[in-house]
This record gives C-alpha cells, structure tokens and sequence, in this order.
C-alpha cells in the first residue's frame, strides 16, 4: 500500500509539473527509512518522513507523522505532522494533533489543532497588536462594591 501511494503521488507530482508553465519540479521526499545529517536547501516542496540533524530552507516544508527534524527551518509554509525540535521562522505555520513543536516559532499566521504540543514561543512577525487592542478592559469585583472599570 505505501508503495502504491508514493507511485500515485510521484506521478500526480510530474502531471502537474508538465500542466504548470512555470514548470514546478517534483517535490523532495525523505521517507521513513532515511537520516540525513546535514543542512537541505531547496526553492520547491521538501516532504519528511525521516530524521534530518541540520537546517532546511525551503519554499513549502511538511513533516510527516513519522518525521523528525532537530535543527532550524526556514520556509514560507510548514505543516508540521511529527517532530521539531529548533526554531522556525515561517510565513504560515500548521501544527496538528499529531505534532511536537519544541522550540521558538516566528510566523505571520498561524493555526495549532487541539491536542498539539507546544514547548516554546509562537511570536507573530511583522508589526505588533496596537495597545488598544492588545489591553482588555478589566473589571474589578467587589463583593460591597459596585463593579470598578480599571484603565
């Protein structure tokens, strides 16, 4: 069944690469068997389901359940399905159920699901919340009292 899927997958990958006038390229695969100590740079789709110790830099990055990256990663989207272990400094961020995000995140939108781990920061990029915005308005509750507005 798995060889049937990446059979499948490989060759939707080249129909669209011929469809495509920009002529995308295929994408780069690290399956479940593989570990790669090292640094990957690519300007296409990297996916993981290895284990790679070193930096990816990469347009679209997607790290599978079994996948496991430990280092920095640098790309405009990453779902992220399995393990990271570093920073990221993405444009869009997606982090399943499934996945481990252990370590400082900057990202301009982000979307975590219920049952995610988060071991870290999550910082939006780019101009910070306006204080207005950013200040709830507090009540106080005094059980003698009338309710207080604090500024």
């Amino acid at each position: 069944m798995k060889k049937l899927r990446k059979l499948i997958y490989l060759k939707m990958a080249r129909r669209l690469e011929r469809s495509n006038v920009e002529g995308a390229s295929v994408p780069t695969i690290i399956s479940d068997n593989t570990k790669i100590n090292g640094d990957i740079i690519s300007e296409g789709v990297v996916h993981i389901d290895g284990i790679i110790e070193g930096d990816i830099s990469c347009n679209e990055l997607i790290i599978g359940i079994k996948g496991s990256v430990t280092g920095s990663v640098t790309a405009n989207s990453l779902q992220l399905f399995g393990t990271l272990n570093g920073k990221a400094s993405v444009d869009s961020l997606f982090v399943a159920k499934t996945a481990k995000l252990i370590g400082d995140a900057t990202h301009n939108t982000i979307a975590i699901e219920p049952g995610a781990y988060v071991d870290g920061r999550c910082m939006r990029n780019g101009a910070p919340i306006p204080a207005e915005q950013a200040k709830p308005d507090l009540m106080l509750v005094d059980s003698s009292r009338k309710p207080k507005k604090i500024s």
